[in-house]
Order: structure tokens, then C-alpha cells, then sequence
């Protein structure tokens, strides 16, 4: 399966294409260090080089920055030659006088903070008027005039621990799943679903709206296979396309020496040891190991498109040579021999 980063799939409810490899902007908002602003530049300028057609964004990236960037350069591209989704679930406050924002919510554990965003605080809302007004401030930060999917952004019980059942409500009894319903209908949006790290959480969804396409970050890896057996096939049975993301895993999976990230942070003995016999395996057959996990989720039927981040344009460059290396069939199988990969259809 030799694949390029400009190949490009149709999304089967939305009726849109996009590339299989798209760019996730979350890095260039300060994620674990400061990004300068030229880097910035630089890494979403090097992915429309190579091809890359899709871009995801979200208000939460650098609270507010990676639309801006994002939205600099495409609007300056041909509006019909690229795609875009961005998130809702979070609005971009501050304090002004006769309004003072409730205390900062504590951290989950897939959130590590901005280095170098915006100056402002972050707000859960899940409602209709909230999902709405989200709309309209990525339609501003990113001065674009089509957002093609919105996604609903890290609802689930691991992000919001004992607040989950308040914000599921709004999702659910107070709108949100309605806003975005209306969006679509009125051509606003080309389709929704969810943006989350808990596959779980897209499941329960399901029942109660109908999800064009979800982002599904780190839980479909060659370290974290537990989507595989019973919601990969839930997607595929139920034409909900799906945009894998964090591939890497936070990042263990494509570095090479110094401190190892996880799911956000740093990362436990057992997982650097499966890491490390992945890369043994792979280098029996001169394949290096990002390049197996950057391509591996394409390989199931559930997955559409693959979405990458980057610092930099060097970054963005050897991803896409990652992505675009011949694999041979012999290596999946060896892994799969080997217990480190599950078999599927």
C-alpha cells in the first residue's frame, strides 16, 4: 500500500475530499514548548508544499492562535482547493468589568497547556447558543468564509471527570448536537462529529445524533489498539468516517533520543519497551518505526485520513517522507506474528 500525502478520499456523508494526510495545528500552539511564529509558518507552508490538502484546527490550539495561523495562509490559497475543521465545546473569555470568569478548571491528563498562546482563558460550553457562537468566532479568527466540519471537542469522562454528566447534558438536552444539526442543514457546514481521545465517548454520541466524521486521537496506534475489536467496526458498520490522530502517540513513536511523551506526558517503562521491540521489528526490514506508525491506521477499513502535527517545516517534511515509504507487507505480518499489532480484516 504506497500511498501520497496528496492522495485524496471522499468522506461518505459529507461529500468532501480530503487528502489522507492532513495537518493538526495543535503544536504550533506552544504545546510542550514555545513555537515562533515564522516556525509556524513555515510548517503549514511546507504542508501545502508536499501536497497536504486538509487542515485541522481547533480555538483550544494555542487558545486561539492556530486558527489565526491556520486562516493567515488559506486565505490567501484558492478557497476550493483545500478543507478545514475546527472544534467547538470551547470559548475564548477574559475578564472585563461586570463579568468575572468562574475559577480555571484543573487539567486533565491530555491537557499540558500553551506556551506561548493567546491571552485568554479557555470556557467549557456545549450549548446551542455556545456551539453557535463557536461557529462564528473561528469564522472571525480564522477570517476564512467556509469551515468545512466542526468537531465537538474533548467531551468525555476522562477530560471532564465528575463535571461529564453537566457538559453531556448540554451536548445533548441543551442543544449542542442541535446547533450543529442546523449548521449542516443550512450549508454552513459540510458534516460534525466528535474531536476527543476517549473512543468511548463517540460510541455513546452515536446514539444520539448522526455523526458524519470524528477524530479520534491516540487510541488507534500501533501502541494503543483498544478501539479495534468493538468501535472500529461500529464506525465502518455505521458510515461514520474517521480522521486518526496522534499517531505517535504524543510523540514516543517518532523520537528518537531524550525524554519520551505518552498520551501527553512522560511515558511509563512498558510502554518504551513495546516502542523499542516495534522499532526492532521494523528494522529487520529497513523500515523506520514512524514511518509503520504514520501509515498503520490506514490499513483498517474504519480509518479515512491520518492527521499529523509539526513544529516546523523540516518536521513536516520528514513526516510526509514517513508517510510516503514503501512498506512491505511482510513487516505487518511479522508484527502481527510477533502479538505487537492486532490481526483484522
Amino acid at each position: 500500500m504506497n500511498m501520497r500525502a496528496s492522495d485524496k478520499r471522499r468522506l461518505k456523508r459529507s461529500g468532501i475530499d480530503l487528502t489522507v494526510l492532513g495537518l493538526g495545528t495543535a503544536p504550533l500552539g506552544g504545546l510542550y514548548a514555545p513555537v515562533p511564529t515564522a516556525d509556524a509558518r513555515g510548517a503549514i507552508a511546507a504542508a501545502w508544499d508536499r501536497g497536504i490538502r486538509y487542515f485541522d484546527t481547533a480555538p483550544m490550539y494555542g487558545l486561539g492562535r492556530c486558527e489565526h495561523l491556520a486562516g493567515e495562509f488559506l486565505r490567501d490559497q484558492d478557497a476550493d482547493s483545500f478543507r478545514i475543521s475546527t472544534k467547538v465545546g470551547r470559548l475564548m473569555s477574559f475578564d472585563r468589568p461586570g463579568r468575572t470568569l468562574p475559577p480555571e478548571p484543573p487539567k486533565n491528563e491530555f491537557d499540558s497547556g500553551w506556551h506561548n498562546g493567546l491571552p485568554f482563558r479557555e470556557v467549557f460550553d456545549y450549548t446551542y447558543d455556545a456551539i453557535l457562537r463557536s461557529y462564528d468566532d473561528s469564522r472571525q479568527r480564522t477570517g476564512l468564509g467556509r469551515l468545512d466540519i466542526l468537531f465537538v471537542h474533548d467531551i468525555g469522562r476522562v477530560t471532564h471527570g465528575e463535571r461529564h454528566d453537566h457538559h453531556w447534558g448540554q451536548l445533548t438536552t441543551g442543544g449542542g448536537f442541535r446547533a450543529l444539526t442546523e449548521l449542516k442543514a443550512a450549508g454552513l457546514i459540510a458534516g460534525f462529529g466528535l474531536g476527543v481521545n476517549e473512543w468511548e465517548v463517540i460510541r455513546d454520541a452515536m446514539q444520539e445524533a448522526d455523526l458524519d466524521v470524528s477524530m479520534l486521537a491516540g487510541r488507534f496506534s500501533l501502541l494503543d489498539d483498544s478501539s479495534v475489536e468493538t468501535f472500529l467496526p461500529l464506525a465502518r458498520e455505521r458510515e461514520m468516517d474517521l480522521v486518526i490522530a496522534g499517531v505517535f502517540n504524543s510523540g514516543i513513536l517518532a523520537s528518537t533520543s531524550g525524554r519520551k511523551k505518552f498520551n501527553y506526558v512522560d511515558a511509563p517503562a512498558e510502554v518504551i519497551a513495546k516502542a523499542e521491540k516495534l522499532g526492532e521489528v521494523c528494522a529487520r526490514f529497513g523500515v523506520p518505526l514512524p514511518a509503520a506508525a504514520v501509515q498503520y491506521p490506514l490499513r483498517h477499513p474504519a480509518a479515512t485520513v491520518v492527521a499529523v502535527g509539526a513544529k516546523t517545516a523540516a518536521q513536516i517534511n520528514t513526516t510526509v517522507d514517513w508517510f510516503e515509504t514503501p512498506i512491505p507487507d511482510e513487516l505487518w505480518a511479522a508484527l502481527e506474528a510477533e502479538g505487537l499489532i492486532p490481526r483484522f480484516a
